[in-house]
């Protein structure tokens, strides 16, 4: 069975980024993160109360704050958003409301929430600058603070250093580069009670996904290209 993302959106009006390379780091980073959610639900065997992609969406928003010097993560953040509008503008109208995973707009306005309710104060620019409106600003904070509450004791569980975590790709291109690298980074943070691998090969799609039968991360290779298409 395979757990990754999917392509739903609806139209908004596009913002701008400041650099494509920067943009397609950020999004690997935040896709990664999500299907390392994916596979610590698995590995891990923990209890899910609603859908799983939530669930993994919130993971990797969290791991972003956890792991990066505030300026990085505020860039991570704005270009992971920028990421969500992307897909919406290329999918226009055409949303699956059928699909496990929730629509893109609704998933940018959940990373903007929880990413800025762990220091309102501090990234108080992001809510204007991403249009957050100010009734679900309210909430911000206490939904931060839950989502770390649950996941927080999951991270702190695994927290040591190993080789748990093994990369399995090459490191010619971009995305490959930053996954090899990520995964080095994880395995300073993270041991993990069996081996997860992670790769990133040809997929005929631009996709990521995890894979529970083999305890595998997949990015597909071709995921670079589109995020270039869709990057503001």
């Amino acid at each position: 069975m395979l757990k990754g993302i999917a392509f739903c959106a609806s139209m908004i009006a596009a913002p701008v980024a400041a650099d494509t390379d920067d943009f397609v780091e950020a999004n690997l980073l935040s896709i990664f993160y999500h299907e390392l959610g994916h596979a610590l639900i698995d590995i891990l065997k923990l209890p899910v109360f609603g859908q799983e992609e939530d669930a993994a969406d919130v993971a990797s928003i969290l791991l972003i704050d956890a792991f990066f010097e505030e300026e990085y993560a505020v860039s991570i953040a704005y270009d992971a958003a920028f990421g969500f509008l992307g897909e919406a503008h290329a999918a226009g109208s055409d949303i699956a409301w059928w699909d496990v995973h929730g629509p893109d707009l609704q998933r940018y306005y959940n990373l903007v929430c929880l990413f800025v309710g762990a220091d309102m104060d501090a990234r108080s620019d992001m809510i204007e600058d991403l249009e957050l409106p100010e009734e679900r600003q309210d909430s911000c904070e206490e939904e931060f603070d839950l989502a770390n509450s649950s996941w927080g004791p999951v991270f702190d569980e695994i927290e040591g250093s190993g080789t748990s975590i093994r990369y399995t790709g090459g490191t010619s291109s971009l995305t490959e580069q930053i996954i090899s690298e990520e995964v080095a980074a994880l395995n300073q943070n993270f041991r993990l009670p069996q081996t997860l691998k992670v790769t990133v090969e040809d997929c005929g799609e631009a996709n990521a996904y995890y894979d529970l039968e083999r305890t595998e991360i997949t990015i597909c290779s071709e995921f670079e290209g589109w995020l270039r298409e869709i990057a503001p």
